[in-house]
């Protein structure tokens, strides 16, 4: 399904996910794995973005917080020739150590999914695997967020707040690629 190049670049961006991880890191899904998972018999193409000033600028205005990383690495899956989703990962800080979610996108924009690839705090601050549930469908807007359309997690308060800024960062840098992609 995936070819030896795909492969291989799957391969480098685990690499250079997990390489500075601390030592008791626990990575729960390759990269390779969590597209797969994501993606079931689709075509992945990786691509390298580079945001512009204005494009950070108004990425952070959808998300709510600041976007400031101008290199985006996004993998499109086609199935038939068909876009049915695009995949970004995520590397945010938790609340000493790094977590790395893989967020899906939908063609019309909403979240496919959100799953945990890898997540250096202790276990006991990672939300069960339901509470990842209530993001799929949901489009960037207000309600995304929580306290409204998605729940607190009493004991992982931290996670939680991470992981739905950065469902409402990639959906942001998405709406922005699609308009970069969109304009004449």
């Amino acid at each position: 399904m995936y070819s030896d190049s795909f492969r291989r670049v799957a391969l480098a961006c685990a690499i250079a996910l997990f390489a500075v991880a601390p030592a008791g890191a626990k990575v729960l899904v390759t990269v390779e794995e969590a597209l797969a998972s994501a993606f079931p018999g689709c075509d992945i193409s990786r691509e390298t973005v580079f945001l512009t000033e204005q494009e950070l600028s108004a990425a952070a205005e959808l998300a709510g917080e600041a976007v400031d990383r101008p290199l985006t690495v996004r993998y499109l899956a086609r199935r038939e020739g068909s876009l049915v989703g695009v995949a970004y990962f995520d590397v945010h800080r938790v609340r000493t150590l790094e977590e790395t979610l893989l967020v899906v996108v939908t063609p019309d924009g909403s979240v496919g999914r959100v799953e945990v690839v890898s997540f250096d705090e202790p276990l006991d601050y990672l939300p069960r695997e339901g509470w990842y549930r209530q993001f799929d469908g949901r489009p960037l807007d207000d309600d995304l967020d929580l306290d409204r359309a998605i729940r607190s997690v009493s004991g992982a308060t931290l996670t939680a707040i991470a992981a739905t800024a950065a469902t409402r960062r990639m959906l942001a840098v998405h709406r922005v690629l699609d308009r970069r992609e969109a304009a004449p």
